[in-house]
This record gives C-alpha cells, sequence and structure tokens, in this order.
C-alpha cells in the first residue's frame, strides 16, 4: 500500500496539479483507511456555553452550487477547495467543519481534522437551480454513518415553500433525520428558509418576519427537540430573530453583496445576542475578494466569545 502523510503540510505548492494525488491512490488501494483515519483522530473536548463555536462549511459543490464572490465555478476545483479549507482548519480558534461525504472523507485523510468537530451534511438533493430543487431529499451522510465516524451532529438545509408541494416530503424527512439523530445522542443542525420560486429560480425569504416564521415552524420538527440546533442567516433585527427560539444557534454567511467590513460587523452584533453559540461559515472566509483565506478567518475568529487568543491571554 502506498502510505499517506496524514498531516501534511500547509505550504505545498497550490500550482502543483499532483499535490493531492496520495489521496487518489488511497481511495484505490486502501478505501478502509476513511475509516481508520476517523477513528484515530483526536476528538473535540466539546461544545461549552462560554465559548462560541467557529465551524467552516464546505458542502456547497455537492448539491451543484459551485458559485462564490461572483466567480460561477469558484468552487469546483477540489485541489484548490482543500488547499482554502486546511488553511483555514489550521487556525486554531476554527472548532470544525460541516461538509459532504466527500470532502470529509478527504479532509480525514489528510488528518486535517483532530481535535476538531464534525457536522456531515445530509440532504444534498434538491440541486440548484434544478426543478425538483424542493425536493430535497436526504442524499448526503445519513445518522447511522455520522455516529460511525465519530462525528458530532448532522445538518440539514429545510426550505420551505408554502406554495410548492415537495415542501411536505422535506419537512418529513427533516423531522425523520432529527429523530435519528437524537437517537444517538447528536446534534441535528437545521438550516430553515421560507422560500419562493422568482421567475423559475428558488429564493430565500431574507425579511425578518419570514426568517421568524421559517424558526416557528423548523423547531417543532421532530419528535423531540432535545439536540435540535438552528443555523441561521444574519438579517435585519436579528433580536427578534433570536427571540423566537431558545435552541442554540449558530450563523451562517452566505455569498454576500456587502463589502467584508460590513459583514463583518453584522457578524458581531448578531454574535452578542443571547442564544447565538458561533459562526457556520463558508464561502465568505474561503473566498475572500482579496484571496487572504487566512486572513480572513483571523478576523472572524476575533469576533467570537471567548476565542483561543482570548484564552491564551488569560
Amino acid at each position: 500500500m502506498t502510505e499517506l502523510q496524514t498531516e501534511a503540510p500547509l505550504d505545498v505548492d497550490p500550482a502543483d496539479p499532483r499535490r493531492y494525488e496520495p489521496l487518489s491512490t488511497m481511495r484505490l488501494e486502501d478505501p478502509a483507511a476513511v475509516a481508520r483515519a476517523a477513528q484515530n483522530r483526536r476528538r473535540h473536548p466539546g461544545v461549552k456555553a462560554a465559548r462560541q463555536n467557529f465551524i467552516v462549511a464546505a458542502d456547497h459543490p455537492a448539491r451543484g452550487a459551485l458559485a462564490a464572490g461572483g466567480d460561477p465555478t469558484a468552487m469546483a476545483d477540489r485541489r484548490d477547495l482543500l488547499d482554502r479549507l486546511r488553511t483555514a482548519l489550521a487556525n486554531p480558534a476554527v472548532d470544525g467543519i460541516l461538509a459532504s461525504p466527500d470532502v470529509l472523507d478527504d479532509l480525514l485523510l489528510l488528518g486535517a481534522l483532530d481535535g476538531k468537530l464534525i457536522f456531515g451534511s445530509m440532504n444534498r438533493g434538491g440541486l440548484a437551480g434544478s426543478v425538483h430543487e424542493f425536493d430535497d431529499r436526504f442524499t448526503g451522510h445519513t445518522a447511522a454513518a455520522l455516529q460511525a465516524l465519530g462525528a458530532d451532529g448532522g445538518k440539514m438545509l429545510t426550505r420551505i415553500c408554502l406554495g410548492d408541494p415537495a415542501t411536505a416530503a422535506t419537512l418529513e424527512a427533516t423531522a425523520h433525520a432529527i429523530d435519528s439523530l437524537a437517537k444517538r445522542g447528536l446534534v441535528a443542525m437545521v438550516e430553515p428558509f421560507l422560500s419562493v420560486w422568482e421567475n423559475g429560480k428558488v429564493r430565500n425569504d431574507l425579511s425578518t418576519d419570514a426568517v421568524i416564521k421559517s424558526v416557528a415552524i423548523a423547531s417543532g420538527l421532530g419528535s423531540t427537540s432535545a439536540y435540535t440546533w438552528m443555523k441561521l442567516p444574519v438579517v435585519k433585527d436579528m433580536e427578534r430573530v433570536l427571540a423566537a427560539t431558545t435552541m442554540p444557534t449558530v450563523l451562517l454567511g452566505g455569498d454576500p453583496d456587502s463589502s467584508q467590513d460590513e459583514m463583518f460587523a453584522s457578524w458581531q452584533s448578531a454574535l452578542a445576542l443571547p442564544g447565538v453559540r458561533g459562526l457556520t461559515v463558508g464561502r465568505t472566509l474561503l473566498y475572500p475578494k482579496d484571496g487572504d483565506v487566512a486572513a480572513a478567518v483571523a478576523t472572524a475568529a476575533t469576533l467570537l466569545k471567548s476565542n483561543v487568543a482570548q484564552e491564551a491571554s488569560e
């Protein structure tokens, strides 16, 4: 068997197309290495109320959503995405990853997830731009698979379109997934939106009232909410949004039109509100306009309550 260096250096030449060839070799010759890497990795010590969590999201490509920062194919190059993810995860303030199975397996083989929280992406079937986008089937991680990997939970996108009958099946599948995760003591990270068809495309309604309504609906899914978290966008009047739930809440980043400074300022305000447990952000930090992933991640880390740098100084 070809051995893979499990702690590959971050300073590999990003222009070298062969830098991740050991991953392909390992997948070909020793596919069981993924399970071994999951079993042997050091686990995160666990979430605490005194420290907000910082999770990097990388599950967009699995839904065919490759755009970031105005580039329609920004996330298409897997080698480039892995470079960016490893840069982000190398920051000790980053607590973990939210990813689809393929990306998560790559990172496990690279030894990039020691001491990190792991959240798997469960429903990626509602492909971006497809006619069945609201029929968002669970085609990714299952609760059983996440338990076997030693993951901390699963995430589900829950778009609610009152004018599309496919919403009923999505809500039912989400409820079943919440129950399956809770049975195993795993977090269900629910990302709800009230959404509509507009000119043949899905648009998420980011008005305050719509976000509040989506939270109310999503909060009632499943036979228990004991392990449920909310993953919510930052919108106007976030005080009202956070007042709609007692569940731990993480903020998502999206792909904003505003400047990076404005984005960070909005996150900082929202992070100060009761119930907000941290950030779960992907494209905005992995594909910043200036290309400096390390700097974007470092800046975002300073916004979190009791971040690593602050703890070290105490």
